[in-house]
């Protein structure tokens, strides 16, 4: 707690068998909410219970990002507006790691060079392929941010680190069923990324 300059708040139950600190922390939200100086939430927690919180505080017109275990309940993973699995951000991913062929691929475990598409599954495929064509132009292109934004709207809690990859470009790059192209942008340093699916959505 002192490292990362975190205060200990104590709250006592008042009877056996109930946890207090739920209700103090909604309570605390609400105060927060009604203050009108913030534009969102950051809940930190495993529970269901706060799962109306989410909802109430997003009616608001606030962001809510929620973060917890896998044992998440899919209510509140589904309330939040982005949620991360604390497991993926306690295991950092290596940013180079070598291939079988002894060559490095930036960003990209092992495991997942060697077979992306078969540890990713047919549900996140058909979600990744079904977004693409929902911001596609009529060339079936789509800007991949816009992609990563309507993925994240449909299923708060998905995140290319999930499956052990960086970014969604690195992760999209490694299934066959899609097709990457670069643009420039006017900016050297900057590449604007297209994707497309190369075959029919499997239903």
């Amino acid at each position: 707690l002192l490292e990362n300059a975190i205060t200990p708040i104590q709250q006592y139950s008042y009877t056996t068998g109930k946890n207090s600190s739920d209700s103090a922390m909604i309570i605390d939200a609400m105060d927060i909410l009604y203050s009108g100086k913030v534009e969102g939430f950051c809940i930190v927690s495993s529970d269901s219970d706060f799962t109306r919180l989410v909802t109430r505080l997003r009616e608001a017109g606030m962001k809510v990002f929620g973060i917890g275990e896998r044992k998440t309940p899919s209510p509140f993973i589904a309330a939040c507006d982005k949620f991360t699995y604390i497991e993926i951000i306690s295991t950092p991913i290596k940013s180079n790691t070598s291939s079988e062929n002894g060559s490095k691929k930036d960003g990209l475990p092992a495991k997942e060079s060697k077979n992306a598409d078969v540890a990713i599954g047919k549900e996140i495929i058909n979600l990744i392929s079904v977004s693409i064509n929902d911001v596609a132009d009529e060339n079936g292109w789509a800007f991949l941010a816009d992609v990563g934004n309507l993925i994240i709207k449909k299923q708060p809690d998905f995140d290319p680190r999930n499956f052990g990859f960086y970014k969604l470009t690195h992760l999209i790059k490694k299934l066959k069923q899609f097709e990457i192209e670069e643009r420039d942008s006017g900016n050297q340093r900057i590449k604007h990324v297209y994707v497309r699916n190369r075959i029919k959505i499997e239903k």
